[in-house]
């Protein structure tokens, strides 16, 4: 008995499985009255003929659009209208300033001479005192005191001694 191969009509390739022959596929007709808007016949670089989507084209006597100027926006206006009053603030500050330097020159004088004031004032009782003492007159014994203070822990109870010399 002869075996018939499993694919006679199909040659087998080099691992043995079949060779995928696809079947022609018809082209679908399109008349011109079925064509939307917006899409026409163009011929691509390689000569072929196909639809595809197209911008429209103005034609010669078809007239620019007018160019619509847009609308300020609200943040523009504002800081339009922010400006004037930041700089008017500014030239306020500054005549304020130069009308009040002279005060401020007389304040910062009074300032210093209340400064020389506390100066002499801390410095008076050192002199009251320096002058009261005797050169003559020997002052008495000077006293001395003597704290030790001993404490376990951080929060332990301190105790401590004074002694009086």
């Amino acid at each position: 008995m002869h075996a018939e191969p499993l694919h006679a009509s199909t040659p087998a390739t080099r691992y043995g499985d079949p060779i995928y022959r696809p079947t022609l596929v018809q082209p679908t007709v399109v008349l011109p009255g079925e064509v939307p808007p917006g899409v026409d016949w163009v011929t691509l670089p390689n000569g072929i003929r196909t639809l595809a989507y197209t911008h429209p084209q103005p034609g010669p006597t078809a007239q620019p659009e007018p160019v619509r100027s847009e609308p300020i926006p609200r943040w523009a206006k504002t800081t339009a209208l922010l400006a004037p009053t930041v700089g008017g603030g500014v030239a306020a500050a500054g005549f304020g300033i130069a009308s009040a330097a002279p005060g401020l020159i007389a304040m910062t004088e009074a300032l210093w001479a209340a400064v020389a004031l506390i100066a002499a004032g801390a410095a008076a009782p050192l002199l009251l005192r320096a002058g009261r003492a005797n050169p003559g007159h020997r002052a008495g014994p000077v006293q001395h005191v003597t704290q030790n203070i001993t404490a376990t822990g951080l929060f332990g109870r301190a105790t401590g001694t004074i002694n009086n010399r």
